[in-house]
């Protein structure tokens, strides 16, 4: 089972939607590109014919993913520790700066928020989840391993 936040859900939701109705344009365009003659050697075909099938492929997998989901918001889980969805501030304990985290079910490669996005998969989510408030955790990093500690749960 998976864990999303209700925005995650609602964004795959929203990414079916807009796939599943764009199913007909898509259709439109295999139509009008098979009327223009040879199959063989029709370029346009062959690319609404791939178009078809990576949409469809992506349907079935969002799907699958939303079907297979749990919303985090709808877990119980205690109020001081760190889940998915949760804002924490870590203090990194080799230089003593301080951040804040949200720890997501899927990065959204946005830059234009406060906190810094960790997936709950990565080193540094996995070694958040269940922390609270106190706690020092440990992270194997790429650039090595790395200590915080818990400071807040916003």
């Amino acid at each position: 089972m998976e864990f999303l936040t209700r925005e995650e859900k609602q964004t795959l939701e929203a990414r079916l939607a807009a796939l599943i109705d764009a199913r007909p344009s898509v259709s439109q365009r295999i139509a009008e590109a098979r009327a223009l003659g040879d199959l063989k050697e029709n370029a346009e075909y062959h690319a609404a014919r791939d178009d078809q099938g990576m949409a469809e492929a992506e349907i079935r997998r969002l799907e699958l993913r939303i079907a297979g989901a749990q919303v985090a918001d709808e877990v119980e889980k205690p109020a001081d520790m760190v889940f998915l969805g949760t804002v924490v501030k870590l203090k990194d304990l080799d230089d003593n700066s301080d951040d804040l985290y949200k720890v997501v079910g899927e990065a959204t490669g946005g830059f234009d928020s406060d906190e810094i996005e960790v997936t709950a998969t990565s080193p540094l989510g996995a070694a958040l989840m269940k922390a609270r408030v106190g706690e020092e955790i440990k992270a194997s990093l790429p650039r090595g391993d790395k200590r915080f500690s818990v400071l807040a749960i916003m």
